[in-house]
């Protein structure tokens, strides 16, 4: 963390354009549309920015070269802002970006060549118009590249704040796969894999024996999960799949895992259907979940702040822990519940914050500016005055049987 005094040592806009390149137009600019605003203003309204601020401006560069739109430069670098209040942490933030991209354009000149080759063999009368069609899929993934980032970025600041803070220090991740068993030769289906954490988090316990196809409906997701997982076994397919229209043969499957993804399904009971349908007689499905108390303390701290402040995602309510025996048991003839003991001890505002500030509701929207320092300044009087905050985890998963 910069000193207090680096924090109050302030420059012009003429001496940032002089040091860096930029110019003042540029500056102002930044100003205007909300970007870069200086932190302090000093005789006649001249803009006076400090150490901080010339974090930012750094990684706002950094990001413009990248290509990326002045728009998504201001969602990012607003939202890292709450993880990010040094400079190294900015500056791993943007190493990180850069391997994406660097890993995305690998990608697209390994397709673009492979497409060369095959011209040069078949002639540009004989086009493999599929092949053509994923050349163009590929280069279109780059559209939700910015996206991508978030979403992978948002899900780790949510499993940082358990594995923080939770009281169980087995974690989630480790005690949900002990649960899959051991049995050799089987064959194992992943729907809404995300990031593949749950894989990457038990790397030193998946058998040799076992073959592992991960889907998700996200392409940008499939490969965050192929870049944390580093299968160089070829154990592992990654495979862009709709959980409402499964792509594999009926009874293929052993075991078939939903994580904490079902209630973000459209239609359910056809997801449901669909699982069903791809699993082996006697085959297992692991559905795991939460119930509505998960987490409400912080839904209540924010709204204690702001009753305006919604935190947790009320699509959860559609499948968890009190309902999801009575969708699955229209399937599944025997459906038992297995419940994760843990709670979460939170004794510094950060962790709290960064979870707060990544979820999809509104949170990170109203908390910006002077209303996030205030809001920092409510969590840090709670510790002060507490100690410790005490957070309610209820979550498990659902074992049916086919």
């Amino acid at each position: 963390m910069p000193s207090r005094e680096q924090k109050n040592e302030y420059f012009t806009t003429g001496q940032i354009s002089k040091q860096t390149g930029l110019t003042v137009r540029t500056l102002r600019y930044y100003d205007q549309i909300g970007l870069l605003k200086p932190s302090n203003y000093g005789q006649a309204s001249q803009r006076m920015y400090n150490k901080l601020d010339l974090i930012k401006l750094q990684k706002i560069q950094t990001l413009k070269y990248l290509g990326l739109t002045l728009i998504d430069i201001k969602q990012m670098v607003t939202e890292s802002h709450i993880q990010e209040q040094d400079l190294r942490s900015s500056l791993k933030m943007q190493r990180e970006i850069i391997l994406q991209k660097t890993a995305h354009l690998q990608f697209v000149f390994k397709a673009i060549d492979e497409a060369i080759e095959k011209l040069i063999h078949t002639g540009e009368e004989h086009v493999d118009w599929m092949a053509l069609a994923e050349l163009i899929h590929a280069v279109h993934i780059e559209k939700d590249w910015v996206e991508q980032y978030h979403t992978a970025n948002r899900l780790q600041t949510r499993i940082e704040l358990y594995e923080k803070c939770g009281v169980n220090k087995q974690g989630w991740h480790r005690w949900f796969f002990e649960h899959l068993g051991n049995r050799s030769n089987i064959r194992i289906l992943e729907i809404g894999c995300g990031d593949g954490t749950l894989w990457s988090r038990n790397a030193d316990r998946i058998s040799e024996s076992w073959k592992i196809t991960l889907t998700d409906l996200s392409p940008g997701m499939l490969e965050e999960a192929r870049k944390n997982i580093r299968d160089t076994t070829g154990q592992i397919k990654f495979v862009v799949a709709d959980v409402q229209s499964i792509p594999f043969h009926n009874e293929e499957f052993d075991i078939v895992i939903a994580n904490h993804m079902l209630y973000h399904v459209p239609d359910i009971p056809k997801a449901v259907s669909e699982i069903y349908r791809v699993m082996k007689p006697k085959a297992l499905f692991y559905a795991s979940t939460m119930s509505k108390s998960h987490l409400h303390e912080i839904d209540l701290i924010a709204q204690s702040f702001d009753p305006e402040i919604k935190v947790l995602d009320p699509i959860m309510k559609r499948f968890e822990l009190y309902n999801g025996q009575e969708l699955l048991l229209k399937n599944f003839s025997e459906v038992k519940s297995i419940r994760y003991k843990d709670h979460l001890i939170v004794d510094e505002v950060q962790p709290l914050l960064s979870y707060i500030t990544s979820t999809p509701m509104n949170a990170r929207n109203i908390l910006v500016n002077t209303k996030l320092e205030q809001f920092i300044a409510f969590i840090q009087n709670k510790l002060n005055l507490d100690g410790t905050i005490r957070i309610t985890m209820d979550s498990g998963f659902f074992l049916a049987r086919k």
